[in-house]
């Protein structure tokens, strides 16, 4: 065959998507880049950060992402170890840095036993996949984080969700379908605001109902030294389940379930992605024993963090803006997407940077910019950002949202 056949016969078997494919594509293509005036999906702004700009994005809310202690820990690892085998967290032994680092944090949690995940996505997915079952009533909070919601899917368990923060209509739907897991957040990564997380165990422990706590965004942040909620308000020996993405305050990238030393021991063997996915490396697992170091240390951080989020709400509510935020998470909700885009080019084009959050981590109409505190932000950047916010009201329409008219009517 000669080079010229060759590229001809190229050129016509290039493979193609079928049209179903094609389809949700496009479809992919109508609903998010083209309404968009760059052409881009709404969480991608048009400008590029500078070395100014003011970065509210990252969850690294107590600012340790490059503490060197941490790095020295990783590079310590990196520069002594062999070959280090790559292989699935079961085949793994007792005394295994990955054992030492559970241990520690169950002991951080006031917990017997903890299970090291490759993300919280796995450990939420994981969790559900081996306690629930069709058979299994689920009792979820309406805003609990979709990695919980795709595990009641994977499990195959019949999922009631219940209004949010609402312990009365949890009660009623446990009366009405019986016993079952109860699912929800105690710090929610939309709008930052914490769930009645007492009321909420009452109950399911008065129905005898399993309790799963996503603690991702309060781990390391709330309660004795960083423990979390559910530490802080002595619970711990009243819920069955902690899970945590460890991708947060811990600036990491794996995840945790907090359990009872039972459960550990048999969750290895029946959690397909324990099984069919390859354990972190050893670097990775000795940066997370030096973070967990550090947060349980470093109460200055946390103290700081609280101090800059107080600040940050209550300067947002002297503006007239409607923040349900009791914690580092503070979002601005635009509502309809249109909204929400003028607001993001309005605060980048001055210089601050935040995360939108729009469908499906929000309804459709309720589309928001999430501003993350962290302890290393100083008061005169948190009051330039103020600064802007008040600036820009009447450019984004701020005094005709649905949600400024709901804070008016209140």
């Amino acid at each position: 065959m000669t080079v010229k056949n060759f590229q001809d016969f190229t050129e016509k078997s290039k493979l193609g998507y079928p049209e179903f494919l094609e389809k949700k594509l496009q479809a992919c293509d109508d609903e998010l880049f083209k309404p968009r005036k760059n052409g881009k999906p709404l969480v991608i702004g048009s400008l590029t950060p500078d070395l100014g700009a003011i970065m509210l994005q990252s969850n690294d809310y107590l600012n340790i992402s490059s503490h060197p202690f941490i790095r020295e820990a990783q590079l310590e690892v990196l520069q002594k170890a062999g070959n280090e085998p790559v292989m699935s967290a079961v085949f793994l032994h007792e005394g295994s840095d990955k054992y030492f680092f559970e241990q520690a944090m169950a002991e951080f949690t006031g917990y017997e036993s903890s299970i090291l995940c490759q993300s919280g996505w796995a450990a939420n997915v994981g969790l559900m996949q081996v306690i629930a079952d069709q058979s299994t009533p689920v009792y979820i909070d309406f805003f609990t984080h979709m990695s919980l919601w795709e595990g009641v899917k994977i499990s195959g368990a019949s999922p009631y969700a219940f209004r949010h923060n609402d312990p009365v209509h949890l009660e009623r739907l446990i009366k009405e379908h019986g016993q079952g897991i109860v699912l929800f957040d105690s710090l929610y990564s939309t709008n930052g605001d914490i769930a009645p997380l007492i009321d909420i165990i009452e109950i399911a422990n008065r129905y005898d109902c399993v309790s799963v706590v996503d603690e991702s965004h309060s781990i390391g942040t709330y309660g004795p030294h960083g423990a979390g909620l559910v530490a802080s308000l002595g619970l711990s020996e009243k819920v069955h389940f902690i899970t945590a993405s460890l991708a947060k305050a811990f600036a990491g990238r794996a995840g945790i379930i907090i359990c009872s030393k039972n459960f550990a021991k048999y969750y290895p063997y029946m959690a397909f992605p324990a099984i069919f996915s390859s354990a972190l490396l050893h670097y990775e697992i000795s940066g997370l024993q030096a973070t967990l170091d550090v947060i349980k240390k470093d109460d200055f951080r946390r103290e700081k963090l609280h101090e800059n989020a107080e600040y940050f709400r209550e300067g947002l509510r002297n503006l007239g803006y409607n923040i349900s935020s009791q914690s580092q998470i503070v979002s601005i909700e635009g509502g309809l997407e249109s909204d929400t885009e003028l607001l993001r080019d309005a605060l980048e084009k001055r210089g601050v940077f935040g995360s939108v959050f729009m469908a499906p981590a929000t309804p459709k109409t309720r589309s928001l910019m999430r501003f993350s505190v962290h302890s290393g932000l100083e008061k005169s950047e948190l009051q330039y950002v103020l600064d802007v916010c008040e600036t820009i009201r009447e450019e984004i329409g701020m005094w005709n949202w649905k949600s400024t008219r709901r804070k008016k009517a209140e």
